[in-house]
């Protein structure tokens, strides 16, 4: 590799997937067909600027090595291929399968250029494949579904099996009016309007991206509960681009929320209190795999934040997606809550170092700092006003991610105004703050995903997470662990996911 594209690439992560040399942004049509994770995404063939919007196309066999994919569906002269999702056609309800195969039936959301005779509106049309996701042909009828708006996109569809009957359901949104409609399909391609969710909660941007599935609360299977994901932009709890949650029932027809705090518009006070997929800058668009197996609901988002999406100093890549993640619904103080872990895969293969327990008074420099590593930390803070580990640090300790927890508030922060390459938007550097509570013996406990250009910290086993991205210098790979205003005791375990088990 020469010394331009070692500088170019210098940035380019070791565990997230990432276009080769394209843009990148929401996740599109994620499907488990035949033994393959299929993940496609909107991508600019063309550059890598929010442009041309077609969806990219990657696989993999263990949701951690991703191989990138000959583009799936290109934009043309009459249209942008918007999100979407894909479905295993079982049955072959739509009549694409052939010799006795089921298809594979993409509905994502037609743009309409200028010119075309559906032009200025966005609306659902559908594509089938027939050889496992890796080419499509586009329905002749499309759009399949339309409301003659500029705004109606992102459909999720899944199979409901229920009491009200068995047919395909479409989750889809109104971006401005912050409403999901729903609706129903006996064959995918004729579409009846069920009702309608909405506002509520966050509106302080535009909804995109919605997904609507089920899971039993705490594992138990006769106690279900229906998750309805809302993704958000701007608005989120630390500014720009963010997800939320509802959770509540679905019988066929209504979703109706139990975890709905603000009917209508948002009030900017509870904007804390809602219940957001990620605290962090940087985790948008997420939705789950179709069909995923062993009743995994596996989610994936966008690593980027739309205040600077275009900017971040990658090239000739631009925009990586998160880890994917396991999720699943417990109950805390008598609500239900989404837990997210990174999927177990993620660490399978890499040989944990020696653990190491640490007391902390002012500053501690750990051994082991790498520049793509797991952290995993318990903190039992003593009297410390804050303690906490700044990750990816530079020799003389000028610069670094800090990642803190503040025991009396009750807070996590990340600090990344000292990161590295922060210069690049004026909305970058920022300080994220997130609600933390103690275990029972009062301790914290945080998993950290150290990349090339970012950091992912999963807290409270998973109830919490933060995503953000962070550009620091090639050479900044040094750990320190810190207190203030008092001592702290540690518990730390280092992973360098560089590395694999031999």
């Amino acid at each position: 590799m020469n010394s331009v594209t070692s500088t170019l690439e210098t940035y380019r992560p070791a565990m997230h997937y990432a276009a080769k040399d394209t843009w990148l942004n929401d996740p599109n049509g994620l499907v488990f067909h035949e033994g393959t994770y299929h993940l496609y995404y909107q991508n600019n063939p063309f550059g890598n600027v929010h442009s041309n919007m077609s969806w990219g196309h990657a696989t993999s066999t263990d949701l951690v090595n991703w191989k990138e994919q000959p583009v799936a569906i290109p934009c043309d002269e009459t249209e942008e291929i918007y999100s979407g999702s894909i479905v295993v056609d079982t049955g072959n309800t739509s009549g694409f399968g052939a010799d006795g195969q089921d298809p594979l039936v993409a509905i994502y959301t037609s743009a309409y250029k200028p010119g075309s005779p559906h032009q200025g509106t966005q609306a659902q049309s559908i594509a089938w494949s027939t050889d496992g996701g890796y080419t499509w042909t586009k329905y002749a009828g499309n759009p399949v579904l339309t409301r003659n708006s500029p705004e109606f996109r992102d459909p999720k569809v899944f199979r409901y099996n229920g009491p009200a009957g068995s047919y395909w359901v479409m989750v889809a949104v109104e971006a401005h009016d912050f409403t999901v409609l729903l609706y129903r399909s006996e064959d995918l391609k004729n579409w009846e309007y069920l009702s309608t969710f909405g506002p509520a909660n966050g509106t302080g941007g535009i909804w995109e991206c919605p997904d609507l599935f089920e899971l039993p609360l705490n594992g138990d299977a006769a106690v279900m509960k229906w998750v309805l994901t809302v993704n958000m932009n701007p608005g989120g709890p630390n500014g720009g681009s963010a997800g939320q949650y509802f959770v509540g029932e679905f019988d066929g027809v209504t979703f109706s929320s139990e975890s709905t705090l603000t009917e209508g518009m948002q009030d900017p006070k509870r904007v804390p209190d809602y219940q957001w997929l990620d605290w962090g800058r940087d985790y948008y668009a997420a939705v789950s795999f179709s069909n995923a197996p062993d009743g995994r609901r596996l989610m994936i988002g966008w690593m980027n934040n739309w205040q600077y999406a275009n900017h971040i100093p990658t090239s000739p890549w631009r925009s990586p997606m998160s880890l994917v993640r396991d999720v699943s619904l417990v109950c805390v103080n008598g609500q239900p809550r989404l837990v997210q872990q990174p999927v177990p895969e993620v660490k399978a293969a890499s040989k944990p170092g020696l653990a190491q327990r640490l007391t902390v008074d002012d500053q501690v420099s750990v051994e082991g700092g790498t520049a793509v590593q797991l952290i995993e930390i318990t903190f039992a803070p003593g009297g410390s006003e804050e303690v906490g580990l700044v990750v990816r640090g530079s020799s003389d300790g000028t610069a670094g991610t800090r990642i803190g927890i503040r025991p009396g508030s009750g807070e996590l922060i990340v600090d990344r105004t000292r990161s590295g390459d922060t210069g690049f938007h004026e909305a970058f550097p920022s300080t994220s703050r997130a609600p933390i509570a103690t275990g029972q013996d009062g301790s914290y406990t945080l998993q950290i995903f150290v990349d090339h250009c970012s950091v992912e910290i999963f807290a409270n086993d998973g109830l919490v997470t933060v995503t953000e991205l962070i550009f620091p210098d090639r050479a900044q790979t040094s750990l320190t662990l810190y207190s203030t205003g008092g001592t702290a005791k540690a518990a730390l375990q280092l992973t360098d996911l560089g590395k694999k088990k031999a």
